[in-house]
Parts: structure tokens; sequence; C-alpha cells
């Protein structure tokens, strides 16, 4: 049942206009810079948009609806909106975390149709981070047409799959599927329903939306654990199974910064399609592991087992590596100037890394069973395998 709580038709669309993407508005105003007093248990960090620089105050406060709040990305977006001076409702269905933000304004309902919470209300902007399927969008937009003045859709670099070219812009083309209105999500589905979800929102607000296609997002709270393995496994010590090249492109995002940039954007007024994806400078599989390692004062060997080794051995990925080839090609090689020139700003691996051990190891003992990666006993059969195979 929908209610609140206060705690303070379509047609496939052809080729062209399925892979058409608009231009990003940069003109916006000068970004402004505020301290960062840590917030409830995830402060951010001191870098990009939540940099404690000591700056001038945040602008007039925004109203901003977020459509969830409570996961991974929410809480970092509430904190980041709220350390600026913001309104925040949430809406979601008080199941995960409800007691997370007790002074602010829940909202409760359902994306699969349950919307009538919202009715009668007006926000600035809504952040939707929750939608994997279209028709989630397109309920959300005709139930908020009229009350928002913005819309900002959390997207994916999953729209790129197949990954068949290196450099990959805005503008390139974007995955489909036979069957658009399926709502099985599933590796095969879940990029091209995405770009689905975003054209939804593109119709819906075509002169006042923002999507932004961050690429894997880690850092403190991730509940994948696809990052947050190798801080954890390198702080072990021992022999570490690496995966690839020392070569391989590598590509991540810190939440915090993530979020960070996402209230700012709806401060400036932002608009268009952006990837986020980092950092600036090309990091390596190998600078990755290395800088990670000397963040958390390893002394762990890294042992490099090629990627021809590990799919004949069942392992065609480890974590968010991935054979830069084939599909996967340019998978860790999106680009991301279009963010960076709208001020998007990345804190440095080290900073991620010992900030995200830190926070798993404050974990109680059933959440500090890693999601990811490789038990002890499968790395050393693997590493002990590719030696005796003479590698």
């Amino acid at each position: 049942m929908t209610g609140m709580r206060t705690n303070g038709a379509r047609t496939e669309r052809t080729s062209a206009e399925r892979t058409r993407v608009e231009g990003t508005d940069i003109t916006r105003r000068r970004f402004l810079q505020a301290g960062t007093a840590a917030v409830g248990g995830l402060a951010l960090g001191s870098c990009g948009y939540g940099s404690d620089s000591g700056g001038t105050a945040s602008p007039a406060p925004l109203r901003i609806l977020i459509l969830g709040g409570t996961n991974f990305i929410g809480p970092h977006q509430v904190r980041a909106a709220v350390e600026r001076g913001h309104e925040v409702t949430l809406f979601n269905r008080g199941l995960t975390n409800p007691d997370l933000f007790p002074d602010l304004e829940t909202l409760i309902g359902d994306r699969n149709g349950e919307l009538g919470a919202l009715a009668g209300r007006e926000w600035d902007v809504v952040l939707d981070n929750s939608a994997n399927i279209p028709r989630w969008v397109r309920l959300s937009t005709e139930a908020l047409r009229g009350s928002v003045g913005r819309y900002v859709f959390v997207s994916s670099t999953g729209v790129y799959i197949p990954y068949l070219t290196t450099d990959i812009r805005e503008d390139a083309p974007v995955d489909a599927i036979e069957d658009p209105d399926t709502e099985e999500v599933n590796g095969r589905t879940y990029g091209a329903l995405k770009a689905l979800a975003e054209d939804a929102a593109r119709e819906a607000f075509p002169d006042n939306h923002l999507v932004l296609r961050p690429t894997y997002i880690v850092g403190p709270g991730d509940p994948t654990d696809r990052y947050s393995y190798w801080p954890v496994r390198l702080a072990r010590g021992g022999e570490v199974l690496a995966p690839g090249r020392p070569d391989d492109p590598m590509q991540h995002v810190d939440v915090r910064d993530l979020t960070a940039f996402m209230i700012r954007a709806l401060e400036d007024g932002l608009t268009g399609t952006m990837n986020v994806v980092g950092p600036r400078e090309p990091l390596t599989m190998g600078s990755l592991l290395e800088r990670t390692r000397a963040a958390v004062g390893s002394d762990a060997e890294l042992v490099w087992l090629d990627a021809a080794f590990l799919r004949e051995n069942g392992l065609p990925a480890l974590t968010y590596w991935t054979e830069p080839a084939g599909d996967y090609l340019g998978m860790m090689q999106v680009n991301g100037d279009r963010a960076f020139a709208a001020g998007f700003e990345m804190r440095p691996l080290e900073e991620t890394a010992v900030e995200t051990l830190d926070w798993f190891n404050a974990q109680d003992a059933e959440r500090r069973e890693l999601r990811a990666g490789l038990d002890p006993e499968r790395e050393a059969e693997l590493i002990a395998a590719f030696r005796a195979g003479g590698g």
C-alpha cells in the first residue's frame, strides 16, 4: 500500500534514433566550493566536488527527490546533498535500511506501480538510481511530469556492450535486444535495458534531463566487493593471484566522487549525457594492484596468470577485470572527457583503497565474507597449476 512516512504502447525506434545522444549543455553557474564535515557513518572525502576547500557557501537550496536512497549510491547522494544545504525527500519501499535517515521525509511506495505518494508534490529535481527496466522509468516520469523540473537518470557504461572499440564516447552506438519489452535483467539484457530506460527519461524530459553513465562504482559501502576484494586480499599478504597482464587497462569511479559530482551537477543545471569514468590518467591492472598494495601497507607478492590460462580453468573474469579483447576490448577504455570538462574529479586510488579497507573491516563477521574474488584454496590451486604447467 502506498503511503507516507515523515521523519523529519511504445514502438521500437530505428537504429539512428536509438543511438542518438544529445550534446551536453556545459553552460552553467561557476562551481562553488564547500567544506565537508562528515555526516553519518560514510563521510565524503577530500577531493573533487566534495573537496574540503573552505570556499563560498552553497547556492540556493534545491528540493531533491531521490528514488531509493538507502542502498549503496543513495546514502552517499543524501549526505552530499545535505552537506550542500539541499532539502531531500526519499521515495522507496521502506525495506532497505529504513532507519538510516530518520530526519528525512520518506515517501513509501514502489517503482512497480505504487506511486501515489508522489501525487500533489513538487520538487526541483529527481534522482533516479534504481531503475534497471524501462517500464519503471516510464511510470515514474509519468507520475512526475509537471511536478519536477529536471530528471537525472543513473545509467551505466554497460549500454555500450559489446565494447568493440576503444575511446568510447557518448555518441557511440548502444546495445539493443530483440525483445525490448523483456524485464529479465541479466548479463545479456542489462546494457540494452539501461539504454531503453535512458530513452524513456529523455522522452519525458526532452530539455531537462541528465543521463550519467558511470563505470564500475567502488568505495565504502560497495555491496559487490568487486574492488573491495583487492585491498582486503592484499592486506592479508602472501602470494596474490593477479589476472591478465600488468598493462591491461582499468577504470572505476569512487562512489563519493560520483555522488558529489551528481549534486553539484544539479546545482549547475547540467543536462545531456555523460560518461563518468576515471581516473583521468590511464590506469592499468598492474598499477591498480601495486598502488593498492602500497596504500594498505602490504608485502604481498603478485603472481600474474595470463588470460588464456584463466579461461581454460573456468575464470574468464576476476572482480571487474576482464581481458581487453573481443566484446570486452573497450570496456575499460571509455572516454570521460565530457564529465571531467564539467568539473568531475576523482580522489587518489590510495585514498579509496585505505578507506574501503577501513569500512570493510568495520563490518560484522557475516558481511566480512567477500562477495567477489577467489577463496584462498582456489587461489592457491590456480597458482600451483599455472606453475606446474611451466608458467
